[in-house]
């Protein structure tokens, strides 16, 4: 009996309609069939999922495989199609927030609780065709919707811990319910959507410009690397040149960012096992980071530093020797620090076999960045597909297989390594030239994509521009898509206290998340 021969995804794009001007990755309409057969690849994990998302009346779905990435499209009859999340559990939340967006309803979902919508936006479906000017003609608000429906957990002596959405300290709204038996977690469910900030609305009718901004905005951490997918996306489409100079100056933000937050995040980390000396000293180091980007590059994020075209900030001599002294000076003191939290006991025994992801989830959910990398997934977008300077630039991917907060941890650590190097690097062989090039208006509709490597993981652009330059639709995917279900799946078996340990140890973002 001959075994059925599987698709690759260059087949099913070729099948379909294809969308013209789409760059780098192909675009096509596809068929009900050829929907149902990618969700079929999906479900027996031949693919991985890069992002869902909607249109009035249309879905599409970025797509992964072992050579290829690729957009499909299906109409929606209705707002109606066969839901992805009913047989690859990674779409579940992709298309809800679609639907609380767009209107649209998937056939089949397992889930049909609203995600981003808490019914206080005064108007359903926001983002459909039309609806904006419903709501500004109606005479009445949507209802406020019920109060979200938990999950039931069943067994003796089990009791519910709601927490948050608004937490202790400075820190973004969510909300986890915990089931416990004793101080031991059963179940964990959270509910998000409270950070929602309506960027994807905002961006709509926007010049590239204002929209690259407000990519840049997403998720305020990670403000390098959207701008830099923004950008990415934007030049795809319109087929603008960077300047080598600004390619390798945008590389060399990315890795200061990188940098800030891992040791920003080691150091919340150790803090959480309370173990505040680790704390104190990666958040010195993390300061000093922060104040040469903004000596460097004039502002301690560097945000609006990377604009569709190049760079909106040049690195003169005086950026060269704050650069190379920061590095120097990291080289010299982080070392310690890894010595320190590798040798002490206490704080290895918190962190060791504590909310441990299985590799196979991490596989499924196509988990990005240090939680995926730490549970054996050994990809990296700035490798593949990969982009420039990178494929010029000599650096290591770190992978662990235990998926425990300890591996979190250590990939991060090796990542600052890496990055450390990456710097030396780009300040070695930065080229001369001009930074910045300017961006035409196109004269009929042209869409682009691009993929990034942020500090939590790939980044997805996907965009739209319009005749005369304006953005018709763009949409943005962070890490922590599909990350936040992960951590349910972490923490199970684990301790309340433990709790804070594990979700600084994901650091998933709200913001980016919530939209």
């Amino acid at each position: 009996m001959s075994k059925r021969k599987m698709p690759a995804l260059i087949d099913l794009i070729e099948a379909g309609r294809a969308v013209e001007h789409h760059a780098p990755w192909r675009r096509a309409v596809v068929a009900p069939k050829t929907w149902n057969l990618a969700v079929e690849q999906l479900a027996e994990g031949r693919w991985s999922l890069l992002g869902l998302w909607g249109e009035p009346e249309t879905v599409h779905m970025a797509l992964l495989d072992a050579a290829d990435i690729g957009v499909i499209s299906l109409k929606c009859p209705g707002g109606r199609y066969p839901s992805v999340g009913q047989r690859h559990p990674p779409a579940l939340r992709l298309e809800r927030a679609a639907a609380d967006l767009f209107g649209l309803l998937p056939q089949g979902l397992p889930d049909p609780r609203r995600w981003l919508d808490h019914g206080q936006w005064g108007i359903s479906h926001p983002l459909a065709a039309g609806a904006l000017a419903e709501a500004a003609s109606a005479t009445r608000t949507p209802p406020p919707a019920a109060a979200y429906r938990f999950l039931p957990a069943e067994g003796e002596s089990l009791h519910q811990i709601p927490v948050g959405p608004v937490h202790a300290g400075i820190i973004e709204p969510g909300h986890f319910r915990f089931t416990a038996s004793g101080e031991t977690i059963v179940r964990l469910e959270e509910s998000l959507g409270y950070g929602h900030q309506g960027i994807e609305g905002l961006m709509a009718g926007s010049p590239v410009e204002r929209a690259a901004r407000l990519a840049g905005r997403t998720s305020g951490d990670s403000t390098v690397a959207y701008s830099l997918a923004f950008a990415r996306a934007a030049e795809a489409a319109l087929g603008v040149e960077v300047p080598s100079r600004a390619v390798w100056l945008r590389a060399l933000m990315a890795e200061l960012e990188r940098l800030a937050t891992h040791l920003g995040d080691i150091g919340a980390i150790c803090n959480d096992a309370a173990f505040a000396l680790m704390h104190a000293h990666c958040g010195v180091l993390r300061e000093r980071v922060l104040r040469a980007s903004d000596a460097v590059f004039g502002h301690r994020l560097m945000r609006d530093r990377i604009v569709p075209g190049g760079v909106a900030s040049d690195l003169g001599e005086a950026g060269m020797t704050a650069v190379r002294s920061l590095v120097a000076e990291i080289r010299q003191r982080f070392p310690h620090l890894v010595e320190l939290y590798d040798n002490t006991a206490s704080l290895q025994d918190r962190t060791v076999a504590t909310g441990r992801l299985k590799p196979e989830l991490a596989r499924q959910y196509a988990a990005g960045g240090y939680v995926g990398r730490a549970s054996g997934r050994d990809f990296d977008a700035r490798r593949s597909p990969g982009y420039p300077p990178y494929d010029e630039l000599a650096f290591d991917v770190p992978v662990l297989q235990e998926g425990d907060v300890n591996a979190r941890v250590w990939i991060r650590i090796r990542e600052v390594e890496q990055s450390l190097s990456l710097i030396e690097q780009i300040l070695e062989r930065l080229p001369g030239g001009p930074i910045r090039v300017g961006i035409p208006e196109p004269d009929e509709p042209r869409e682009g994509m691009a993929l990034v490597e942020g500090f939590r993981g790939d980044i997805l652009a996907w965009l739209r521009i319009g005749a005369g330059g304006m953005v018709e639709r763009c949409h943005v995917r962070d890490p922590s898509w599909f990350q936040w279900p992960l951590l349910e799946a972490a923490i199970e078996g684990n301790i309340i206290a433990d709790f804070p340990l594990c979700n600084k140890s994901f650091n998933c973002s709200y913001s980016g998340h919530d939209l």
